[in-house]
């Protein structure tokens, strides 16, 4: 069985992520960083997805973007937005608070070490760009670009960036996450969660929503 590292948050996208890697043959070695996150809430989502989907292997690394990169999501100062639209949320080069400058990008490249040095060639992503904040590093040219710098940064080169969801809708994503047998019970998808649970109102809540009811699945988000 060929084994692939899938990059886990523990969110709604990198679950669905995972689960296709699964359904695909690949024997997951799930990772999770721990970047400099304000919140504990999404580790320990993450903990319980890799269990329930049978990951081979659950790691969580620690590498502390929060001194360097200045995001709502590393930097208790800068405020979560709220109660945007969701054509506000959509709006073409609107890059909001929440975005953390080269996340992606250094979690890739911890998850191209571990592949390589496990002998992996196949690296699985939940990015996407249909309903989704914008961020620049959930672009397919990221992707491919990526991809390209993997070929010419390791020793053996021939790595595969796998992000199957990132031209779907949130809907879609739902739909395919339940036809794997995913339960988005236990995932958590919030910016800004409020005693373990969702506060409803931030951009990633809005979408969750969004995805749900467009999917006719009901939300088993608890929401505060």
């Amino acid at each position: 069985m060929l084994a692939a590292v899938v990059l886990l948050s523990g969110g709604l996208d990198s679950t669905t992520a995972l689960a296709v890697a699964r359904a695909r043959g690949f024997a997951c070695h799930a990772l999770t960083v721990r970047y400099g996150q304000l919140h504990q809430v999404e580790l320990d989502a993450a903990a319980r997805v890799a269990a329930a989907l049978g990951a081979r292997e659950h790691r969580t690394v620690a590498v502390d973007l929060s001194p360097l990169a200045a995001s709502a999501l590393t930097t208790s100062s800068i405020a979560v937005p709220k109660d945007r639209t969701l054509v506000e949320i959509g709006t073409p080069g609107d890059v909001p608070a929440t975005y953390v400058p080269a996340r992606n990008t250094v979690l890739l490249s911890l998850a191209l070490a571990w592949a390589e040095s496990i002998g992996a060639r196949d690296i699985f992503l939940g990015v996407n760009v249909l309903d989704a904040s914008g961020y620049p590093d959930c672009r397919p040219e990221f992707v491919r670009a990526f991809e390209a710098l993997a070929g010419v940064a390791t020793r053996a080169g021939g790595f595969r960036i796998h992000a199957p969801l990132i031209e779907m809708t949130k809907a879609e994503i739902v739909k395919l996450g339940m036809s794997l047998g995913v339960d988005y019970a236990i995932t958590h998808s919030c910016y800004d969660p409020i005693d373990g649970a969702a506060c409803g109102r931030c951009d990633a809540c809005a979408l969750r929503r969004k995805g749900f009811a467009e999917a006719g699945v009901p939300d088993p988000t608890r929401y505060a």
